[in-house]
């Protein structure tokens, strides 16, 4: 199998949710957008292969790949199928699986499917069924996740420009516990950034985040992809917890958050649909008093608040927060190199390995830091510059030719031309302040300097004196003047120019202006 069909970050997110944070199949197969069976498929391998959690560090990619999935050989003999009305009949017994039940056709069927084909044919059979199931949510398991359809303008004070801001929401499954921003967009940053506050709020982690999961969300890099945004995926990871989408036209898996965007539609931008607000700043305070207005209003139809459900039975099983929360990281993924082995970020050109210049890679962007990746393999890091059409090079990048060439300053330049003679150090230096970068007089100057192999110093600094005077500021004037001779003949002294002459009637050149 190529990269392209099994790609190694999502296995190596289901062995981390499987062996770090000890998450059920089903939660892990929603989570990373893959099959129950693939779930299981991959951390048999994981295990036939040796392998632990956390991975070795030096594992790259392509040596995961290699272990997990040796060649093997594939056959097409037909096999005997399975009552699968019996089969979805044994399965709504308690304690009955599918691993049970495939065993026994095994039994039966030897040569039948494997357990891997069986569950593939299952569920082809059970998707045909309509079947409606009662969500049931556990105390600290479940963070839904939505925007509201309305917004809420917000008015540029200096340019009278309207912004309609989106309205963020996450709600507990248990407690009902209900968190509510505003952004400006619904954009990838804004998505992140509302999740950490969200999490801030609250004060713990749950075990998964629920987001709504939109078809437009999944082909371009914005709030959702879960499974595809690596932005969202990281952050997942850094607070220990995992992301299972709502299911697509599914609306009871996200019956939670939608009552609660009701709510929060209802309760508080219906509360503020009279007033003006001039910055995002002065929005989020109003609506964070009528949030928490909101969390400790009494229900209807039980006892106590959202607030009271909280602290009683989503608060004391969360995970606790990290020590520093989450830096917002933006992913260019599968980026290729210039010739000059720089690769293009937002405009300005970081170094990578030379030997990668024709690899392609995974850019990690923070607000400080430009991390470069190969193979999941960090190769680069630099601190990030937001200056445009400049190069960020380290030394150990280039070739060693490279190096060289870069060790050189036109100071040292000017220095080595000196030892030849003073003429020459003159001439050098004329020749670097007449171009626009003095990195492209090198090659000139140090043409000039290298002619004292061939000529001799003497003649060298002889040749540069006539050049001076006669304007040659070149390596060809001074090769033409040696290979002539020119060099052997004195230079004509200048005529010292005429002293002026001062005199009351002599009015001068300033008189006609």
């Amino acid at each position: 199998m190529t990269r392209e069909r099994i790609p190694m970050r999502t296995i190596k997110e289901v062995l981390r949710l499987k062996w770090s944070c000890g998450m059920s199949r089903r939660a892990i197969a929603s989570s990373c957008d893959i099959a129950r069976s693939t779930v299981d498929e991959y951390t048999k391998r994981a295990r036939q292969a040796g392998l632990s959690w956390p991975l070795p560090p030096d594992l790259d990619d392509t040596s995961l790949e290699h272990l997990l999935y040796p060649p093997v050989i594939v056959s097409d003999i037909p096999r005997p199928l399975p009552v699968w009305a019996e089969i979805h009949h044994d399965l709504s017994r308690k304690d009955v699986t599918l691993m049970l039940l495939w065993e026994e056709y095994k039994a039966q069927y030897p040569d039948g499917y494997q357990y891997s084909q069986f569950c593939d044919l299952y569920r082809a059979y059970a998707k045909k069924l309509d079947i409606s199931m009662r969500q049931v949510h556990h105390a600290g398991e479940k963070l839904f996740i939505d925007y509201c359809g309305r917004t809420i303008p917000v008015i540029e004070q200096s340019t009278g420009e309207v912004h309609d801001c989106q309205i963020f929401v996450a709600v507990l499954g248990a407690s009902n516990y209900t968190y509510a921003e505003a952004t400006l967009t619904q954009g990838l940053a804004d998505w992140i950034g509302s999740h950490v506050r969200a999490l801030a709020f609250i004060g713990g982690v749950p075990e998964l985040f629920v987001p709504d999961n939109l078809l437009s969300g999944v082909s371009k890099a914005c709030r959702y992809e879960p499974g595809i945004n690596r932005t969202y995926q990281e952050m997942a990871v850094h607070y220990g917890a995992a992301v299972i989408p709502a299911r697509v036209r599914k609306p009871k898996d996200k019956a939670k958050v939608e009552v609660g965007v009701q709510l929060v539609q209802r309760w508080i931008l219906a509360a503020l649909r009279k007033r003006t607000f001039f910055s995002l700043g002065e929005l989020n305070t109003a609506i964070r008093l009528l949030l928490d207005k909101l969390n400790n209003r009494q229900f209807k139809k039980l006892s106590g608040s959202r607030m009271n459900q909280f602290l009683a039975v989503d608060k004391p099983v969360l995970q606790p927060l990290p020590a520093v929360a989450y830096e917002y990281a933006e992913w260019k993924i599968k980026k290729r190199s210039g010739i000059d082995y720089h690769i293009d970020v937002h405009g300005h050109y970081y170094s990578i390995p030379y030997q990668l210049r024709n690899e392609y890679l995974d850019v990690r962007i923070t607000e400080s830091v430009v991390e470069v990746f190969f193979s999941s393999k960090r190769v680069a890091s630099h601190i990030r510059s937001y200056t445009t059409r400049r190069h960020t090079t380290v030394a150990e990048h280039m070739p060693k030719a490279h190096r060289d060439y870069a060790a050189w300053t036109p100071e040292r330049v000017i220095r080595w031309a000196s030892d030849t003679g003073t003429s020459t150090g003159e001439l050098v230096t004329v020749i670097l302040a007449k171009r626009l970068h003095p990195q492209q007089g090198f090659r000139s100057c140090l043409g000039i300097i290298t002619l004292a192999k061939q000529f001799g110093k003497e003649r060298v600094e002889a040749a540069c004196k006539r050049a001076l005077a006669i304007g040659g500021f070149s390596y060809k004037s001074v090769k033409s003047i040696l290979e002539t001779g020119l060099d052997k003949i004195p230079v004509p002294e200048l005529k010292p120019a005429a002293i002026p002459i001062t005199h009351s009637n002599i009015r001068g050149s300033e008189y006609y202006h």
